[in-house]
């Protein structure tokens, strides 16, 4: 799924040099922006797949920093 975003995201930027090279700004103006969206679908989809990864790992260290008891400093 990330691939294919990547791909058409590839595609949609190229289609949009191709018009821009013919001067047709309208068409250039929506395949460059259906390519922006295309690229950012394919980062989000690599961010929400490591999500869970993150969240257990944070939580891990939470639990790690909480069993560690903090001596009070003594008086000299």
């Amino acid at each position: 799924m990330i691939r294919a975003f990547q791909i058409l995201a590839a595609a949609l930027i190229l289609a949009a040099a191709y018009f821009l090279i013919r001067t047709d700004y309208d068409d250039a103006f929506v395949t460059g922006v259906l390519g922006a969206c295309s690229f950012f679908l394919s980062i989000r989809f690599t961010y929400k797949s490591r999500a869970p990864e993150r969240t257990t790992t944070s939580d891990h260290a939470e639990d790690n920093a909480a069993d560690q008891t903090i001596e009070p400093e003594s008086d000299q």
